[in-house]
């Protein structure tokens, strides 16, 4: 009987260890995330000088590109616009501390984009 016990803790604790290991979470390694953060480094400070028009003027200027089927931004462009409307976001989000969460949400969505979704969207 005693033996019955150890092989079942036995093959228990084998379970365990394994959906541990299997069971793990892996983190997202973004390839990118080199150029993004040189890009953010580049134009923080220009960005939170931004006025609301120069933002209307960036966000609009994103998106006509980013529709338009003739035009296919490369990886440092679509960054630089993705990045420098991150920046904006969290402007927002020091400037209007009751926003300061969906600003800082905001931000992440738009550092978070990847140009290899934007690639298989203009297909």
């Amino acid at each position: 009987m005693r033996k019955i016990i150890q092989i079942t803790v036995f093959y228990f604790l084998i379970f365990c260890a394994v959906s541990n290991a299997f069971g793990q979470e892996k983190p997202v390694v973004d390839p990118d995330i080199a150029v993004k953060e040189a890009i953010y480094t580049k134009y923080k400070k220009e960005v939170q000088a931004y006025s609301k028009k120069d933002f209307d003027t960036l966000f609009f200027e994103f998106f006509q590109k980013q529709s338009d089927s003739k035009i296919v931004l490369t990886k440092e462009e679509f960054y630089t616009y993705t990045i420098k409307i991150a920046i904006y976001s969290e402007k927002l989000g020091l400037l209007y501390k009751d926003q300061k969460e969906e600003a800082q949400k905001s931000k992440q969505e738009w550092f978070n984009r990847s140009y290899s979704e934007y690639l298989n969207s203009k297909k």
